[in-house]
């Protein structure tokens, strides 16, 4: 079988909305002047759509291993099925193809291939709710240099090491992902299933916009900017040009929409507080959406962000670590989604020199943190799990230590819940658009059998999540792509 080990050697780098660092003006400076504007758009193009190599230098550039010959039968384990608040003990979970045919305490086909789970604990594949797998794990200063051809093929490796820490499912809200997804899905390279938005639709000096004062004036007949030429970010100034720039990723097999709604943390032209986007033009990306029966998603921590998306009509809130009483309320009442990711001042915050704006505003949203889980409970506000990892090789490999930091706010079922069974219906939204058919994020008759097998109980101790050596087993669609029992 397919496995993998960890090896984490990077140094420190970040994490969270780090699409504007200061070093970018500074190295596409120096590269303009090295290099011809052909041999420069070109190379950053093709970088931007790659993605990271994981630092955990895992799975390696093969396909995945073939589908089982025969039906595969999970004996001795208990279970999480993904929505209990208890384990299951004394059943048998048995797989065919890529579903699950049965959750029971019988029998089995005779020809049916036995795993023993040594008492392990049987749990769905955990979901990312909010990635960039484009962005996540290469170092800013290597995305704006390096050979495209060097670029793709950390990018496969990533895609592969992602799946390695148990995560089987990713959505990706922003990013050049739609070859990657489809290498996947064809079976050229390893990695997860992908719910891509494409490009993430910003406005001019918006937190999608990547362009140094350099790129202004924009003149009409312009060409577009690198960024938006390789479908990193798409910019949009009025309704007409968010209708079409919405409708380019519907074209190319967006499964929902982001819209930057509001300020970031490093970004350089659009404050932490800016409310980004008028009603009308956020309204006519969800109108797009809708009319492909899809949703919008949005970008956005304050409570004036928030209120205006949700009155154009959005169905889910990224970040929103801002949040008041009043727009925490306003979410359960719309039963608005609110993808939250466990920011905190640790170290897995991005290193911001102290005194900097970065660090004021970084600080800002990591001291809402607790509020916002909190608000989150209180109101009984649909909560989805992301971590957001953006240009770090080191922090990209803990998926699974920041799904457990949130034991602070959660039990440990309900945080298992929350990267499962709730993840898996915040994907739901995307209706036809789904680009897999079949139920995620339980263990159940007909389900997807895309399932991990714990060594130990992380309901229990859900520290084992952290540590990809406790995933015993890691089956997506049925192929099983580890398994050390």
């Amino acid at each position: 079988m397919f496995d993998c080990s960890a090896a984490t050697t990077a140094p420190p780098d970040h994490i969270g909305c780090l699409c504007h660092r200061p070093e970018i003006r500074y190295i596409a400076e120096r590269v303009k002047l090295g290099f011809s504007r052909r041999t420069f758009m070109t190379g950053v193009a093709a970088m931007v759509t790659g993605v990271g190599l994981g630092t955990t230098a895992s799975a390696q550039l093969q396909s995945p291993p073939p589908a089982p010959a025969r039906p595969i039968l999970f004996t001795n384990i208990r279970l999480f099925d993904g929505t209990s608040p208890t384990l299951r003990e004394g059943v048998k979970v048995l797989v065919e193809g890529n579903r699950i045919k049965s959750v029971e305490d019988g029998g089995a086909p005779a020809e049916a291939l036995t795993i023993d789970g040594a008492g392990g604990v049987l749990m769905p594949g955990l979901i990312d709710a909010h990635t960039h797998l484009a962005f996540s794990t290469i170092p800013l200063a290597v995305a704006l240099t390096a050979d495209p051809s060097y670029l793709a093929l950390r990018s496969a490796r990533a895609a592969g090491d992602f799946l390695m820490q148990g995560f089987t499912t990713a959505r990706d809200v922003g990013g050049p992902v739609f070859a990657l997804k489809r290498a996947i899905d064809d079976g050229t390279i390893v990695g997860p299933r992908i719910w891509p938005a494409g490009a993430m639709i910003s406005q001019t000096s918006g937190h999608g916009d990547f362009r140094t004062v350099h790129d202004l004036p924009r003149e009409d007949g312009d060409r577009l900017h690198f960024s938006e030429r390789s479908g990193a970010a798409a910019i949009a100034d009025g309704v007409d040009e968010v209708l079409r720039r919405t409708r380019e990723q519907l074209f190319q097999g967006a499964s929902q929409i982001k819209v930057m709604a509001g300020g970031g943390v490093t970004s350089d032209h659009d404050p932490l507080d800016s409310t980004q986007y008028t009603e009308a033009e956020l309204r006519a990306a969800v109108e797009a959406a809708a009319g492909w029966n899809t949703y919008v998603t949005v970008h956005a921590y304050t409570p004036k962000a928030i209120r205006l998306a949700i009155a154009a009509g959005v169905k889910c809130i990224e970040h929103g670590h801002l949040a008041d009483e009043d727009s925490a309320r306003l979410m359960a009442e719309k039963s608005i989604w609110w993808s939250l990711q466990p920011f905190l001042d640790d170290e897995d915050a991005a290193p911001f020199p102290e005194g900097s704006p970065q660090r004021f505003s970084q600080m800002q949203v990591i001291s809402g943190t607790d509020t916002a889980f909190e608000l989150a409970k209180k109101h009984g506000v649909k909560t989805a799990f992301g971590t957001d990892t953006l240009f770090s090789e080191r922090i990209a490999a803990r998926q699974g230590a920041q799904l457990a930091k949130l034991i602070r706010w959660h039990a440990p079922a309900e945080v298992l819940k929350m990267a499962t069974a709730d993840n898996a219906e915040l994907l739901a939204l995307s209706g036809p658009r789904s680009p897999y058919t079949g139920k995620l994020g339980v263990i159940e008759a007909d389900a997807l059998a895309d399932l991990l097998l714990v060594g130990g109980d992380p309901l229990a101790d859900i520290s084992l999540i952290a540590d990809r050596n406790n995933l015993k087993v890691i089956m997506k669609d049925g192929r099983i792509y580890k398994n050390t029992l």
